[in-house]
């Protein structure tokens, strides 16, 4: 592994395990075997690190939002294929997005979530518009759809959260669990 990459991948079991504030740059050097300056020479500095761990670490999920908000289909396809994809990349990168959970709940002020934001921002605007784009199934959504979106997606992050980790098994969701947890958000906003 290269040393950008060992830095990258070092730097977000640090983040995840302690939080980003807690981390210093030489920990995350030590951890990775590699000197400041190196580091400094990739990054530029620990800022730096933290929006290359978020670009890099979410890539693979904000090419997967654009294919949902791009798909064709009822509010429940398009939720389940949403609810697929943060539930797929949370499987697949369960520290990763763990880290980026976390920051949801940064101080707004802080550079963690100015860091975050627009990729908080993403996620949450490709729901509403799915919600907007509903309103044949749903009716006149008059505003509703920022309220459901924000309810969507923290039913998914708390399902996370609770659904249990393992080192040996990683976050595993089953597609029966998916189509449960969906089934209960729909009761809810069809009612």
């Amino acid at each position: 592994m290269e040393n950008r990459e060992r830095i990258i991948a070092y730097a977000l079991d640090l983040f995840y395990l302690k939080g980003y504030d807690a981390v210093g740059i030489q920990e995350i050097c030590s951890a990775a075997g590699v000197t400041k300056p190196t580091l400094y020479y990739y990054f530029g500095s620990k800022y730096g690190l933290l929006e290359t761990v978020l670009k890099e670490g979410l890539g693979d999920l904000d090419a997967s939002l654009d294919r949902v908000l791009n798909m064709q289909g009822s509010v429940k396809e398009s939720l389940y294929a949403l609810m697929s994809v943060l539930t797929d990349y949370a499987g697949a990168n369960y520290k990763g997005y763990l880290f980026l959970m976390t920051l949801y709940y940064s101080p707004r002020e802080s550079e963690t979530y100015r860091a975050v934001k627009p990729y908080l921002q993403k996620i949450h605007d490709r729901t509403v518009e799915i919600f907007a784009r509903a309103s044949r199934e749903l009716g006149n959504m008059n505003g509703r759809q920022e309220q459901f979106a924000i309810g969507f997606l923290g039913l998914i992050n708390h399902y996370l959260l609770f659904i249990g980790y393992s080192a040996e098994t990683g976050i595993r969701i089953s597609e029966e669990q998916k189509r449960s947890l969906l089934h209960q958000f729909l009761h809810g906003i069809y009612s």
